[in-house]
């Protein structure tokens, strides 16, 4: 099943079950029972939003074995935990805006993204499933100079405004442990690999985390990014204005975004 947000004709903000090119009204609570009542619309004449407005992003760090080989990292012992800020969630086909105070050194991070449906505390892993509500597309957007070199530490480089696009929607059925991610820039495949690299899975890093916080009903958990990011290249590559980088997991869908300098 695939939930959607989005903005229709009237300018209303609403979740929909989209069946192939129709949306259908999403009857319910949709962290606890829905189904998919009449169909509202067509997808063509909405506007897609990001598919949550999580109460928390929490972020996993040198999560794949080959992206901590290739930033000549140690393998972590347990999970690498970052927040980013949620005024950085932005939306599919929207724009990456490269901020004014650290415009240089934006990198980009395919990642697949974990939601949470219902309150999860100190659970196992074996309880894992019964409390995700399904998964969708992320891009980690990373001012790296920010981040390595002027504050040595994570919060500022990740969470700038726009650095966490979503989307397209969330896909409740999904062996999240076996996926192909890749990013795409300006048609060429930069990162390739599957969530089989991951070095602590879905299900050990869900139990972790609820272990040290709890996760409440929309928590967006961001599962690490693999090898190819643009900062561990021989010739780093950066995003600059007019690029357009996309983010494509298989049994998910595709995100894009289109990159543009800040104005104001």
């Amino acid at each position: 099943m695939k939930i959607i947000r989005y903005q229709n004709q009237t300018d209303e903000i609403k979740y929909g079950i989209l069946k192939s090119s129709k949306i259908f009204e999403l009857q319910g609570d949709l962290f606890d029972d829905f189904s998919a009542g009449p169909a509202v619309a067509e997808l063509k004449n909405v506007k897609l939003l990001a598919p949550i407005m999580p109460p928390n992003i929490i972020a996993i760090g040198l999560n794949y074995r080959q992206h901590a080989l290739e930033t000549g990292a140690q393998i972590p012992e347990r999970p690498v935990i970052f927040i980013k800020a949620t005024s950085s969630i932005t939306n599919p086909d929207s724009e990456i805006i490269l901020p004014k105070l650290a415009p240089d050194e934006v990198d980009f991070e395919a990642e697949l993204a974990v939601i949470i449906s219902r309150p999860a505390k100190n659970i196992e892993t074996v309880e894992v499933s019964d409390y995700i509500l399904g998964y969708t597309c992320a891009n980690d957007v990373s001012a790296r100079d920010c981040q390595k070199k002027l504050d040595k530490q994570w919060a500022r480089g990740k969470s700038f405004d726009t650095f966490c696009p979503l989307g397209p929607w969330i896909e409740t059925e999904l062996d999240g442990m076996n996926c192909e991610i890749k990013s795409i820039l300006n048609g060429k495949v930069m990162q390739k690999s599957n969530t089989s690299d991951l070095i602590f899975n879905i299900e050990q890093l869900v139990s972790y985390l609820s272990h040290n916080m709890t996760l409440l009903p929309g928590t967006v958990i961001l599962t690490g990014t693999p090898e190819g990011v643009g900062f561990a290249r021989e010739k780093q590559v950066f995003l600059t204005a007019g690029d357009e980088i996309e983010i494509k997991i298989a049994g998910i869908g595709s995100l894009k975004n289109k990159v543009v300098s800040e104005t104001n």
